[in-house]
C-alpha cells in the first residue's frame, strides 16, 4: 500500500464530512489535503484511544520527530511520507504541524476550560492552524484568505464540540466553558452523567449561536476572487452549518446521541456548493 493509498483509506473510513469536500479538488491538492487530514486523525487518535497518558505523551513525542523528519527527508510513517511528497509542490510550515500536536497535548493535561478565551486557544491549535494549512493547499491570491481560513477552522471545531458533548463527557471531558455552564445553571456533573434539562438546551442554543457567528465572521473575510479556489472549505462549511441546524431542530439532544447527516446528503451539499462557486 502506498502512502497516498493509506491516507485515502483512513479518510474514507472516518466518514468525515471533509471527505466529501475533498472530491472537489484536483488530484494533487486532493492528495495533499487527504494527507493533512490523515495526520490530524493520527495524532487525535493517540489522545482518544490511548488510556495511559504517559504512553500517549510518548506517542505524540514520536509524532513530533516524524514531523521534523518530513522536512529532513527521512519520515517513516506512511502519513508523514505522504506529507513529505506533497510538500514538494504544496509546502506547509513545519511550525503549524507542530502546533496541531501542541493542541493534542492540551487534551492530556486539561479536561475543562474556564472560559471561551482559553477554549479559543485550544480551538486555534487543533483547528485554526489546520484551516491555515488547508488554505495553502487549496490555493489563494489574497492574503486576507488566511484570516478567513483560520476563523473557519475554529467554527468547525466549535461545531465538533457541540456535536460531541455526550461522547466527550463519556471520556471525562467537557469543552463547554465552565463560566457558561454556571451562567445557565448547568452542573458539570450533569453533563458527565448525560442528564439533559431545559437549562442545558438553553446553553447549547447559545453555543450554536456562537458557532454560527464564527462561520459568518469567517465567510465575511473571504475575498471574492478566492472563492473558487477555496470551494472545498466552503463545502465543508455548508455541511457543518446544516449539521448545526439539525442539532437545533432535534432540541440539542447531544448528550445521548451523535447527530449526523447521511452520506448522500453530505455529497449533495458538497456538489451544490461546487456548482455555486464554479465561477470566480
Amino acid at each position: 500500500m502506498t502512502p497516498d493509498e493509506y491516507c485515502a483509506r483512513k479518510a474514507a473510513r472516518s466518514g468525515s464530512s471533509f471527505h466529501y469536500s475533498f472530491r472537489l479538488l484536483p488530484p494533487d491538492r486532493r492528495r495533499a489535503i487527504t494527507a493533512l487530514y490523515s495526520f490530524c486523525r493520527e495524532v487525535d487518535d493517540v489522545v482518544d484511544e490511548v488510556s495511559d497518558r504517559s504512553v500517549a505523551r510518548a506517542k505524540l513525542a514520536w509524532w513530533r520527530s516524524e514531523v521534523a523528519a518530513i522536512y529532513s527527508g527521512t519520515p517513516a510513517h506512511p502519513v508523514a511520507r505522504a506529507l513529505a511528497a506533497s510538500n514538494e509542490h504544496l509546502p506547509l510550515p513545519e511550525a503549524l504541524l507542530q502546533t496541531v500536536i501542541d493542541g493534542m497535548e492540551m487534551d492530556l493535561d486539561q479536561v475543562r476550560y474556564a472560559d471561551f478565551v482559553s477554549l479559543e486557544t485550544y480551538c486555534h491549535r487543533v483547528a485554526g492552524v489546520v484551516g491555515l494549512m488547508s488554505a495553502e493547499i487549496f490555493g489563494y491570491t489574497d492574503p486576507a484568505t488566511r484570516d478567513y481560513a483560520r476563523d473557519l477552522g475554529i467554527a468547525f471545531q466549535l461545531t465538533n464540540i457541540i456535536r460531541d458533548v455526550g461522547e466527550d463527557a463519556r471520556r471525562g471531558r467537557i469543552y463547554l466553558p465552565q463560566d457558561e455552564l454556571a451562567r445557565f445553571g448547568v452542573a458539570s456533573a450533569d453533563v458527565l452523567r448525560c442528564r439533559s434539562s431545559p437549562q442545558f438546551a438553553a446553553l447549547m442554543g447559545m453555543q450554536v449561536g456562537r458557532a454560527r457567528a464564527w462561520y459568518e465572521r469567517a465567510l465575511s473575510k473571504l475575498p471574492a476572487r478566492d472563492r473558487r479556489a477555496q470551494r472545498a472549505g466552503l463545502a465543508m462549511a455548508a455541511i457543518y452549518r446544516t449539521l448545526l441546524g439539525e442539532i437545533e431542530r432535534d432540541g440539542y439532544r447531544v448528550l445521548d446521541r451523535r447527530i449526523a447527516l447521511t452520506p448522500l446528503r453530505k455529497l449533495w451539499i458538497a456538489t451544490r456548493t461546487a456548482w455555486t462557486t464554479r465561477s470566480p
